[in-house]
């Protein structure tokens, strides 16, 4: 990993890390599946590079389906956990706020 690419993985783990402090943040990926069946307003998802088959499988197709953006973080999903001030692990985040949607897409581009 570069410097730059470290550098940005900073900045939207610390743009996470606000977002859920805000309770703009849905965690895990069986809550993120149910949020967007039930039509909640999830902007964004994020899905650490440590993911299994399974779950980024399930995330796409439902990600597809509903017609929002899903992101990989070069993040494991321990890393992913600890910088949200979670134990364990946690394969993806959903972001409800357009506002943090709008700007951890800007560090995507």
């Amino acid at each position: 990993m570069c410097k730059s690419e470290a550098n940005d993985t900073a900045k939207i783990l610390g743009l996470l890390g606000l977002c859920r402090r805000a309770g703009r943040l849905v965690c895990g990926t069986p809550q993120i599946c149910e949020s967007l069946g039930s039509k909640k307003d999830i902007r964004m998802v994020l899905m650490a590079d440590g993911a299994s088959e399974n779950t980024r499988k399930r995330l796409s197709d439902r990600c597809k389906y509903y017609g929002v953006a899903l992101y990989a973080v070069k993040v494991t999903t321990a890393e992913l956990a600890h910088a949200l001030g979670k134990s364990g692990e946690l394969a993806a985040v959903g972001v409800t706020d357009p506002s943090f949607a709008k700007g951890l897409e800007q560090l995507f581009l």
